[in-house]
């Protein structure tokens, strides 16, 4: 098949981003002085592209799928194929917002008291129409960045995303409203996926995405237990679902396999070493394919 145009963001989520298709199987590699990483998938042709442009270029065709947010895949009112939601930013796993935020001496506590104010933002589009909907009419200018110095000597308010406030909070700024919850989107071109060999690479890229992040704090437990024993060691384990329980050669002892979140095993592991269990092995995992 033609190679698969993969967009990967440039920026915040670059480094993350990596990692989580070094976790799914694909070696990516990025130059300082390039914006073509490379990978080891022949099939696969990589781009660095900032999240704000990529869902124009996927939509367009010049990329066949990529890594966006659903906010950039909004404002810029994007036509295209979503085959995975992924849940993950720069330093955690929550949905970033895009908030509006005011200086904390301001007194401003309403949107409504913006009214014939000065907003900047890199969302214009998403600001206007959220001002549209609240009935106020405010100038609203594209930032180019540092959007939260702005305030209050730039403009009286800002429209900004932010996944756990602290730079906002670092800059005396105050939260008084949510426009829009975010998350990563793997995005692809409707075209592109009318094409059954591409289709099948980019929903072989998604499931795996998914599968990383499905392990995100989580290790697997093998244990060995006398049969004895079982029901109460059972009864001790979070498991995912049910674990797997195998016979040894021992006809008293099984072999017990289960998954279970990584900030319990330190508790765990000495519990259920109380109750008999022996031979406990803790594993880290890659994927989870639910």
């Amino acid at each position: 098949m033609a190679k698969l145009m993969l967009g990967l963001p440039k920026g915040s989520l670059e480094e993350s981003t990596v990692a989580m298709f070094a976790k799914a199987g694909y070696k990516i590699q990025i130059s300082s002085r390039s914006y073509y990483p490379t990978i080891d998938d022949p099939e696969i042709e990589c781009m660095l592209i900032r999240a704000q442009e990529m869902s124009r270029y996927v939509e367009e065709g010049v990329l066949d799928c990529g890594l966006t947010g659903f906010d950039w895949i909004q404002e810029n009112g994007s036509d295209v194929y979503e085959a995975a939601e992924l849940v993950y930013g720069k330093v955690g796993r929550n949905p970033l917002r895009w908030v509006l935020a005011v200086p904390e001496s301001s007194g401003i506590e309403s949107v409504k008291q913006l009214e014939g104010k000065r907003i900047s933002t890199e969302a214009v589009g998403m600001t206007k129409r959220y001002l549209e909907k609240n009935g106020v009419h405010a100038k609203v200018e594209f930032s180019w960045g540092a959007t939260e110095v702005k305030p209050p000597r730039f403009a009286d308010a800002i429209v900004e995303i932010t996944e756990t406030g602290s730079s906002l909070r670092a800059n005396h700024l105050k939260i008084i409203d949510t426009l829009c919850v975010s998350t990563t989107r793997f995005i692809a071109n409707k075209k592109a996926m009318e094409d059954p060999e591409k289709k099948h690479k980019i929903e072989n890229i998604a499931l795996l995405l998914k599968a990383v992040l499905a392990a995100e704090g989580k290790v697997g437990l093998m244990l060995n237990v006398k049969k004895v024993d079982l029901d109460n060691i059972v009864g001790k384990l979070p498991a995912l679902e049910h674990p797997t329980i195998s016979p040894l050669s021992n006809g008293e002892w099984l072999a017990l396999n289960t998954i279970v979140d990584e900030h319990t095993v330190r508790e765990l592991i000495p519990e259920l070493k109380r109750c008999g269990a022996c031979g406990i092995v803790e594993y880290p995992l890659n994927k989870i394919v639910e």
